[in-house]
């Protein structure tokens, strides 16, 4: 599935970022957040995607706040409040321009939104799996 292929790919990169560089380097700060924008973005979409192959109702569209809490309804996400930070952060990564507030965004990037990420990504594999799909087949 393209989108989910996608995701997991933008994800590998996220999972590189070097954190300790991204304190000493403005730029490489700016582009570890545009990297967990990207992967935000690509996250609910494939979430969005494997709903639709479940038939929950209400996948066809919907805003990411709306395809977060269907894939929360559904058991696909399992701790809505940091996917709801998540967008929050998502929502306002442009508007940072405090260093404390950029320092904060990194860290939750690293101890928490990178592993939402990847519980997502090993959960949408396995619910692709139970329709009868393989996430590597698309």
């Amino acid at each position: 599935m393209k989108k989910l292929d996608n995701f997991i790919n933008c994800l590998n990169i996220l999972k590189k970022a070097d954190f300790d560089f991204a304190n000493e380097n403005d730029i490489y700060r700016t582009g570890v957040i545009g990297q967990f924008n990207l992967t935000f973005e690509l996250a609910w979409k494939a979430l969005q995607a494997v709903l639709r192959t479940h038939g929950a109702n209400g996948a066809e569209s919907g805003s990411p706040k709306e395809i977060l809490q269907l894939g929360y309804k559904f058991g696909f996400l399992k701790d809505s409040t940091v996917w709801i930070t998540m967008l929050k952060k998502r929502n306002t990564s442009v508007h940072i321009y405090n260093e404390d507030k950029i320092d904060e965004l990194l860290l939750l990037i690293r101890d928490s939104f990178i592993p939402a990420f990847c519980l997502l990504e090993e959960t949408l594999k396995r619910k692709l799996e139970e329709t009868g799909d393989s996430w590597e087949s698309h």
